[in-house]
């Protein structure tokens, strides 16, 4: 087992302040801290930017693969920033660059990375109970060659648990939520 590299986790999606989506994107993204999971995100939706903020808030490294080809202002919430300048290309970076991909909520843009990652066998933790896309996705997957594991969550406890499942946090400590 390589102990250099943490787990990495794409956070991908779209909710509203005020909705629980976005509140679960908040607590999500500070769970995968605490669990010692390094965030993926490009940190552009509301959803991606609170999770984001609150895994840097618990301590946590997040990476922001961004479109533009220069770099974002110095309060972009990330630890670390790769601008690609690759237009809708980075949807490819993003679902590769996770061992796992949440889904939170969704518009065009996370069906392409959810899609990808797919693709690429990545496993699939879509949050489900709080409306938009990412509630579909347990019973319609991308297509019928069962490429990854979906594995749905509606609470933090059932996200860690998943993550446990896929073997993202060995040796990290679980929070409660």
């Amino acid at each position: 087992m390589n102990t250099h590299r943490k787990p990495q986790v794409c956070v991908l999606g779209s909710a509203e302040p005020g909705s629980r989506a976005y509140e679960l994107a908040a607590e999500a993204g500070e769970a995968l801290a605490r669990l010692g999971v390094t965030l993926v995100s490009g940190c552009g939706s509301p959803a991606t930017r609170i999770a984001a903020e609150r895994a840097v808030q618990a301590g946590g490294l997040v990476l922001s693969i961004v479109s533009p080809a220069e770099m974002p202002p110095p309060d972009w919430l990330a630890t670390v920033v790769l601008p690609c300048g690759m237009g809708d290309a980075r949807n490819l970076l993003m679902a590769l660059a996770g061992d796992a991909c949440v889904v939170i909520g969704g518009r065009a843009g996370t069906k392409s990375e959810v899609h990808l990652a797919w693709l690429h066998k990545r496993p699939l933790l879509p949050l489900v109970g709080c409306g938009g896309w990412s509630d579909e996705l347990p019973s319609n997957p991308p297509d019928e060659r069962a490429n990854s594991r979906i594995l749905p969550w509606s609470t933090v406890a059932e996200l860690q648990a998943n993550l446990r499942t896929l073997g993202l946090t060995a040796g990290a400590a679980s929070i409660t939520a």
